[in-house]
């Protein structure tokens, strides 16, 4: 790190146990967020502990937590951090993120946070515009369909009333659908069984293409999406590209930087 900077961008991700995408989608933001602002130093850190320790178990690589982030700066004589999520929604993970953070607030000048990915109309009205450019050949007779995570928190609404803009904007074959809440892939399915797309693109509604994409999403297994849209008689394509590989994504974080209020 440059000793003479003062202020840093902790980018703060879910994480990933799969090195190929991690290089194809956090990184590239973290770099995209460095190019960006040069003037500031980039850190990292990753909320799930099960990969966490799963990287430093099986790659011995060490990814600090929020807490750890923050000590490291500390001790690095950062005075002014400011804290971009790559996280989708504001859930659970963020909100304990956030948490996390705000214990060290009196170890240091400020301490300010960027807003995850989907949070306003803006938001809303962008990642249709990278979704449907990344699938500008999309034709009607296909059916797009998008794999979030999904959450108990109410902030998984944000899947289905995404899903309904994306049908007001015109397109009317793209659909969101959840691995761990609502929309399922029971409810996908009866929607294809109605529209009888000539074919089902599976892609990822995640920063990375992770275990979920290659396991819930495209997987071997009878309950994947993949096995299942295909047991119901379907032509499948897998689209193995998380969010984080999207320019487009990469600007909305940096937007979402550049629009906190400056401390004070």
């Amino acid at each position: 790190m440059n000793q003479n900077l003062t202020t840093a961008i902790l980018v703060v991700s879910f994480g990933t146990s799969v090195n190929e995408t991690r290089r194809l989608t956090i990184d590239a933001i973290e770099s995209a967020v460095g190019s960006a602002f040069p003037d500031c130093a980039v850190y990292r850190a990753w909320t799930s502990r099960i990969i966490c320790a799963k990287l430093l178990k099986r790659d011995h690589i060490k990814i600090d937590s929020v807490k750890e982030a923050m000590i490291r700066m500390k001790q690095d004589g950062i005075r002014d951090v400011i804290i971009q999520p790559t996280h989708v929604i504001n859930g659970l993970e963020n909100e304990q993120m956030v948490k996390d953070a705000l214990e060290f607030s009196e170890e240091f000048s400020s301490v300010r946070f960027g807003t995850p990915l989907l949070t306003d109309d803006f938001d809303h009205e962008d990642i249709i515009k990278a979704v449907t450019e990344e699938f500008s050949d999309l034709s009607e007779e296909d059916m797009l369909v998008l794999m979030g995570h999904g959450t108990t928190h109410y902030a998984n609404s944000v899947y289905a009333a995404l899903d309904y803009r994306f049908k007001d904007r015109g397109y009317l074959n793209i659909f969101l659908g959840t691995v761990e809440a609502y929309p399922a892939i029971d409810t996908l399915l009866r929607i294809a069984a109605q529209r009888k797309p000539r074919t089902v693109i599976l892609a990822p509604f995640m920063i990375v293409a992770g275990d979920h994409a290659q396991n819930d999403m495209s997987g071997d297994t009878e309950d994947s999406w993949r096995s299942r849209f295909e047991a119901a008689g379907f032509q499948v394509r897998c689209v193995m590209k998380g969010l984080g590989q999207y320019p487009a994504v990469h600007r909305m974080f940096i937007e979402h930087i550049r629009n906190i209020p400056n401390p004070g």
